[in-house]
């Protein structure tokens, strides 16, 4: 039997650390830009240009609230312009959530002996999947800890397992990843299984904070390495790629000018940037205390969104279930345009947990428990067209190719019709009367707004044929 293990610490040709601390603070430190400074900017976010980093940084030193409050409303024109009214929506999917790693914030670290410890079979991962399934689920993103039995193999596998799993209308069609870093070689074989998105964290970018919270003798102590780790994905053939970082380890001004000077290194290293930015807060663990020095209110959370929004106009920005529906709901004006719905981290949960959360089970607490049902009937009601499209993925739409399609904003003719498309696939098979209703009349308004075209024409007779009859997938 060959014995498992983790890949060796090889970093990508010409990897380099590109994240220089003592001059993202320098940035920081500069005076108050007067208000002209911080409008020529935004100008340029509005033209859709991406901000280089010292951009960004005059906005996120904008304290005056009245030139706060011109940041938030150009982020919602631009996300209007570039993203329109649709929201796409996923649910992640924990698959095992033994580590090796020991990171202070985290409930799965090695050291949490009370933690309940998990690897779903594949029996178990059908199990799941066929309940998500039945709530009309059709993107996922499966969440691994670091440890030697979730090698690439074993990831591959899994992948496979979801992709396999077809319960009447329902059927998984994109599977994104968030994981550990792997070497080329296992982000190749990875690759092999069709995934989406490979999603990964920096969790800090400031370096003292991350020796911090990620001791130097494991796996995720090593900065480089992760910091490399997407531009090995890359060099593996995957152009789809997503970074983060955790808001309340250190200062969320710098996070953001690592978010984005990592977005922009992706961009001059391979002609594409990240497909997504994460900015998950820090939340309540099981085993968990940390100091509340870095802690990001809600005031500065949505001044971080905002800026993100403006600073990278045609990245996807993820919202997670962290964060409580009030919030969720004034955040998806400022540009988020993906957050999970109907979501449980425990392992297990989507047939096993009840009402209240266990946190023995689970990575963090949760702040939006809500159904997808639930989720779906407050996006429509709120004129939002919940999408669960994965068109671009399918015909090849991906990477520097997405890019030709979004930069000049037409990405709207695909998105939107392809939006409807889906979420009248959910009105029909999942919804409850009630979102059912709403659905049908936002599909409504909107057609109503379109002009006369063979394009809606044809997207008028598909909606029927997924009304009418058992076609289902119709896609732009």
């Amino acid at each position: 039997m060959t014995k498992l293990r983790l890949p060796e610490l090889t970093l990508s040709d010409g990897a380099t650390d590109f994240i220089d601390d003592a001059k993202l603070h320098d940035l920081l430190v500069a005076p108050p830009p007067d208000a002209a400074r911080v409008r020529e900017v935004v100008a340029k976010s509005l033209a859709k240009q991406a901000l280089s980093v010292e951009e960004t940084a005059v906005l996120l030193r904008a304290e005056d609230p009245e030139l706060v409050e011109e940041i938030f409303a150009a982020a919602r024109r631009l996300k209007q312009d570039v993203y329109g009214n649709r929201i796409v929506l996923f649910a992640p999917l924990y698959i095992g959530n033994d580590c090796v790693n020991d990171c202070v914030y985290c409930a799965f670290r090695h050291s949490n002996r009370d933690e309940v410890r998990r690897t779903l079979s594949p029996d178990e991962i059908r199990q799941q999947v066929e309940a998500l399934e039945n709530r009309g689920h059709k993107r996922l993103i499966l969440v691994f800890g670091e440890h030697p039995r979730y090698d690439a193999d074993f990831i591959h596998d899994c992948v496979q397992t979801v992709y396999s799993v077809k319960v009447g209308h329902g059927e998984i069609r994109r599977v994104n990843i968030n994981a550990a870093p792997f070497d080329v070689a296992g982000f190749k074989r990875i690759k092999e299984a069709r995934i989406g998105t490979f999603q990964i964290f920096q969790e800090t970018y400031h370096h003292a904070t991350f020796a911090e919270f990620h001791p130097r003798h494991t796996r995720k102590g090593h900065y480089l390495w992760r910091l490399d780790s997407l531009c090995r994905a890359q060099e593996a053939g995957i152009d789809d790629v997503g970074i983060g970082a955790l808001f309340g380890l250190y200062d969320w001004r710098f996070e953001v000018l690592g978010l984005v000077t990592h977005a922009l290194h992706l961009q001059a290293r391979f002609g594409v940037g990240p497909h997504t930015i994460s900015f998950p807060r820090v939340r309540r663990a099981h085993g968990v205390r940390l100091s509340e020095r870095w802690f990001v209110n809600d005031y500065d959370f949505k001044r971080l969104v905002a800026i993100l929004r403006l600073a990278v106009p045609y990245t996807g920005l993820i919202l997670t279930a962290r964060e409580p529906p009030e919030l969720r709901r004034e955040l998806l004006g400022f540009g988020v345009s993906q957050i999970d719905a109907g979501t449980r981290i425990e392992l297990g949960g989507y047939t096993e947990a009840g009402d209240a959360q266990c946190l023995q089970r689970e990575q963090f607490e949760l702040g939006d428990i809500r159904s997808l049902d639930e989720v779906m009937g407050d996006l429509l009601t709120d004129g939002y067209i919940p999408s669960f499209c994965t068109a671009c993925y399918r015909l090849g739409r991906t990477g520097e190719h997405f890019m030709e399609f979004a930069i000049p904003g037409f990405i709207k003719r695909f998105c939107t019709p392809n939006a409807l498309l889906t979420a009248m696939e959910y009105l029909v098979d999942y919804a409850s009367p009630q979102t059912r209703a709403a659905g049908l009349k936002l599909i409504e308004n909107e057609l109503a707004q379109m002009p006369p075209t063979k394009a809606k024409d044809q997207l008028v007779e598909r909606l029927r044929r997924i009304q009418t009859t058992e076609d289902r997938d119709l896609y732009f």
